[in-house]
C-alpha cells in the first residue's frame, strides 16, 4: 500500500477513466458513474480520500469483472499512452488477483510495455542490478521503478527455477519453422502452465519482466508463422478457384471451401487470446497439413450450375482411413522423423520435471496431459526431481525420464488416432509418428538393460512401457485389417 493516498487516489482514477472508456463501446455510450466518483467530483473533493479510495476500488471491481482479455487486447495500440499502461499495472499487481482472467490482463500490460519503450531500443541494453553486480535487464529495472511503491515479497526459490525455464522455451520457440510444428509441440499449454505454477509470485518485477521478454519474442514468431501459413492457404485456394474447384479439402470431418478461406480474417484471430484462439489456429494448421498432402486435384472438375448444387444434396459418405500397411510403414521411417519424434521427447521430458519440480509434493505423481493422466512411480519422481544426480544414479535417472517421455509420446498419439478417424491427413500423421515411437520404445528398451539390470524400478517403468506399445500396436494392427478388408 502507498504511503500518500492521494497518489494512489490519481492511480485509481486513470484506471477508472480508462475502464469506463474502453466499456463504451460494449454497452453503446457512456457509463453511469457512481456521483462521489464523476471527474468533477473527484477534482473538487476537500471530504475523506480514504472514503473515496474505498468507493473507488469497489467500482473498479465491478469493471474489471465487465473487462475480459481479448477487450484489453484490442485496445491496446500504439496510440495508448505507456502512463495508462503503467497505471493498470500498479493497480493489478497491488491487487495480486490469483484469478487466470487477471494474471492474463497484468501478462498484457507487462508485455505491451515492453512492446513500446518511451525511446526506442532501450530494453536492448542489459544494465547492472541495484548492488551492482548482478545483470538485470533494463526493463525489469523499470518495473522495479513502475512498482516501487507496491510490497515486493522476495522470490521462492522454486519459483526463480521456473523463471530460468524461459530461456530453453524461447530456444525451442524459435526453432519451429510452420505453424503446425508450434501447435502440435503443445508449448503454448506448457508456457500457461509454468505461468499459472509462479502463483502470487507471477506479479513480481523479475517475473513480469522475463514473461514480458518471452511473449513479445513468442508472438512475434507466431504471427510470423500464422502469416507464413494462411498466405500459402490463399495461394492455393487462389489456383483452385481459377480452376474451377471450390473445395479445398477436409478438416475435422468438415469441407472446406475456397469461400471459407475468404473470410479468413487473420488480424481479428490474431486479437485474441492464445488460449482462447487455438481451436481456430489449429483449423488453419490442420488445413495447410491436409493440402500438403492431400493436394485437391480431384475438385479440377468443371462446375456444376450453382441451382443444381442447391437442388440435389450432398450424400454423407462414410469416412474411410487410407490403406494401411504397418511394414511399409516401418521400412519407410526416415532420419527426420527421427529426429522430429526425438525433438518432441524431449520438450515432454521438461515439461514433465517443471511439473514434478513446482507441484505440491502430494501432487506431483500424476502428471497432467492434453487427454489422460500420466501417472509417475515413486523411483520416475525421484528421477526427475533430483538436481545433478552423478554416478550409476545419474544413468538410472536419465532412463527412467527417458521412458517417461516415450510412454506419454505414445499414449497421445494412440489418443490422437482415436480422435482423427475422420480425417485421413490426420490419421495418417499420427499412425507415423506412432510408428517412429514403437521404433524409438525398442532402443530405449535394449538401452535400459544395460543401464541396470537389476534395477526394479527400471523394471517396473519399462514394463509400464511395453503395456502401453503393446495397445499401440493393437491399434495400428486393426487398423491394417480394416482397411485389407475396405480395399
Amino acid at each position: 500500500m502507498v504511503e500518500d493516498p492521494k497518489w494512489e487516489l490519481a492511480i485509481l482514477a486513470t484506471v477508472q477513466g480508462f475502464c469506463e472508456k474502453l466499456l463504451q463501446a460494449p454497452v453503446g455510450g457512456e457509463i453511469p458513474v457512481p456521483a462521489q466518483l464523476e471527474t468533477i467530483s473527484l477534482q473538487q473533493s476537500e471530504g475523506d480520500v480514504h472514503e473515496t479510495l474505498a468507493l473507488m476500488r469497489r467500482w473498479l471491481r465491478l469493471l474489471d469483472l465487465a473487462i475480459t482479455p481479448a477487450l484489453l487486447r484490442q485496445a491496446f495500440t500504439t496510440e495508448t499512452d505507456p502512463e495508462i499502461a503503467e497505471a493498470l499495472l500498479r493497480y493489478f499487481t497491488r491487487n495480486k488477483d490469483g484469478s487466470d482472467t487477471n494474471r492474463d490482463k497484468t501478462d498484457l500490460i507487462a508485455t505491451f510495455l515492453y512492446r513500446h519503450p518511451r525511446v526506442p531500443g532501450q530494453w536492448e541494453r542489459r544494465g547492472y542490478g541495484l548492488d551492482g553486480s548482478l545483470p538485470l535487464s533494463p526493463f525489469e529495472i523499470a518495473l522495479i521503478e513502475i512498482l516501487a511503491d507496491s510490497d515486493v515479497p522476495e522470490l521462492p526459490e522454486e519459483h526463480l527455477q521456473a523463471l530460468r525455464v524461459f530461456d530453453s522455451l524461447q530456444e525451442e520457440a524459435h526453432r519451429f519453422n510452420d505453424l503446425h510444428s508450434l501447435l502440435e509441440s503443445g508449448i503454448i499449454t506448457r508456457v500457461r502452465e509454468l505461468k499459472q505454477s509462479l502463483e502470487a509470485s507471477f506479479y513480481h518485477p523479475s517475473v513480469l519482466a522475463t514473461i514480458a521478454s518471452y511473449n513479445a519474442r513468442f508472438g512475434r514468431k507466431f504471427d510470423d508463422l500464422f502469416h507464413q501459413a494462411t498466405a500459402e492457404i490463399r495461394a492455393l485456394a487462389g489456383e483452385v478457384q481459377e480452376r474451377g474447384g471450390s473445395i479445398l479439402g477436409t478438416v475435422d470431418g468438415m469441407d472446406i471451401t475456397v469461400d471459407h478461406v475468404n473470410a479468413l480474417q487473420e488480424l481479428e484471430l490474431l486479437k485474441l487470446d492464445y488460449a482462447k484462439a487455438l481451436d481456430k489456429f489449429r483449423r488453419v494448421s490442420k488445413l495447410k497439413i491436409t493440402l500438403e498432402r492431400e493436394p485437391p486435384i480431384r475438385h479440377f472438375s468443371q462446375p456444376l450450375q450453382v441451382s443444381a448444387i442447391s437442388q440435389v444434396p450432398s450424400p454423407k459418405l462414410r469416412p474411410t482411413r487410407p490403406v494401411v500397411n504397418l511394414e511399409q510403414m516401418r521400412a519407410g521411417i526416415t532420419p527426420q522423423q527421427i529426429a522430429t519424434e526425438e525433438a518432441k521427447l524431449r520438450q515432454v521430458e521438461e515439461s514433465v520435471r517443471i511439473f514434478v519440480r513446482v507441484a505440491d509434493p502430494k501432487m506431483r505423481q500424476v502428471i497432467p496431459m492434453r487427454f489422460f493422466n500420466l501417472t509417475l512411480t515413486p523411483a520416475e519422481v525421484e528421477a526427475f526431481s533430483c538436481e545433478k544426480p552423478s554416478g550409476d544414479s545419474a544413468a538410472v535417472s536419465r532412463t527412467l525420464m527417458r521412458i517417461v517421455a516415450v510412454l506419454g509420446r505414445i499414449s497421445t498419439e494412440t489418443e490422437e488416432i482415436k480422435r482423427s478417424a475422420n480425417s485421413h491427413s490426420l490419421w495418417k500423421l499420427h499412425a507415423d509418428s506412432l510408428t517412429v515411437l514403437l521404433q524409438i520404445s525398442r532402443s530405449v528398451t535394449e538401452s535400459a538393460s544395460h543401464v541396470a539390470c537389476d534395477s526394479e524400478s527400471i523394471a517396473i517403468s519399462l514394463q509400464k512401457l511395453r503395456e502401453r506399445c503393446l495397445t499401440a500396436q493393437n491399434v495400428l494392427e486393426q487398423a491394417e485389417r480394416d482397411s485389407q478388408l475396405v480395399s
